[in-house]
């Protein structure tokens, strides 16, 4: 009868609602055996800094945390298994008057439905120099920032997002636009974003984990209900991309206060069922569980190796 009910008023099925990554990715991690919940960022208000200029004036940056291809750190190609020996550890930058290969194998991003084949859709580069040819912003900032994936809030708060900072106010920027790719990238753009925009720098978080995000309590969100891995569009669709890059512009002029989210109107898919899958400990056999753990903490190895080099 529900479902009847449903059909004649037009009801969305209850599930195809915004993914709870939080509770997703503190279940899967407790299914594995790691008993003691992450601490997620949570603030309840925001830092706000309205525009200084029109964006067809302004200076914009971008902020990642897609690392740069490196052929010595094992396959980081569309598909690759979770690679943490292609992590970052420190803020790094890159020129933007030139090309990059800009992979996102060293995070989770949804590998069951996106295979990372098109760096479009998580570093926005080329759509943003489009518009400043156009005329729709004034220039895209000279250099690009990579933010480190960091489980660590401090160190985020505290090197990382000052670093940027200062990084972005040598380059003059005026505005910055930030793009995330798995949970803790959506955590970590979130901080650095609040603490960009609490000195000076308007912001605007392009992000797919609504619940992240307004949990650590940014100034300006869109947010796009698809796969983790396509903050700024499908794949090999320029038009979705363009369109997510225009909204998040939008928002950043017409947002009216801290803690503004926007969402797209895009669809991932007519078929929701794209939203089990991601880190669902439930639909996981006890072997798969215990081969994930092993993987886990063999990754957790190589990259306690590289902090240590």
């Amino acid at each position: 009868m529900a479902a009847s009910s449903d059909d004649q008023l037009g009801f969305a099925p209850d599930d195809d609602a915004p993914i709870g990554y939080m509770k997703r990715t503190r279940d899967y991690y407790t299914a594995i055996g790691y008993t003691t919940p992450y601490r997620w960022a949570h603030y309840t208000s925001a830092p706000f800094q309205p525009l200084q200029k029109p964006l067809k004036q302004s200076r914009v940056a971008l902020i990642t945390t897609a690392a740069p291809f490196d052929p010595a750190k094992g396959d980081q190609g569309p598909g690759a298994k979770y690679n943490g020996g292609a992590k970052f550890y420190s803020v790094y930058d890159g020129d933007t008057s030139k090309p990059h290969d800009m992979r996102i194998s060293h995070i989770a991003y949804d590998r069951i439905h996106t295979s990372a084949t098109d760096s479009g859709t998580w570093f926005p580069l080329a759509q943003l120099k489009h518009l400043a040819e156009a005329g729709r912003i004034g220039e895209v900032a000279p250099r690009f920032f990579g933010a480190p994936t960091n489980r660590s809030h401090r160190v985020t708060i505290e090197t990382d997002a000052p670093e940027i900072l200062e990084r972005c106010r040598a380059d003059a920027v005026d505005v910055a636009v930030l793009v995330p790719n798995c949970p803790v990238c959506h955590q970590t753009v979130s901080l650095v974003a609040r603490h960009l925009e609490a000195n000076g720098i308007p912001t605007v978080v392009m992000g797919c984990a609504k619940d992240i995000v307004e949990h650590a309590a940014v100034p300006r969100f869109l947010f796009s209900d698809f796969p983790l891995g396509n903050s700024a569009g499908k794949p090999h669709d320029v038009a979705s991309q363009a369109f997510t890059l225009e909204l998040a512009l939008r928002v950043l002029e017409t947002a009216p206060a801290a803690q503004t989210t926007v969402q797209s109107p895009l669809r991932w898919s007519e078929d929701h069922a794209w939203k089990r899958d991601y880190s669902n400990a439930d639909a996981l056999s006890p072997e798969e569980l215990a081969r994930l753990r092993r993987e886990f903490d063999a990754q957790k190895e190589i990259a306690k190796g590289l902090r240590v080099a």
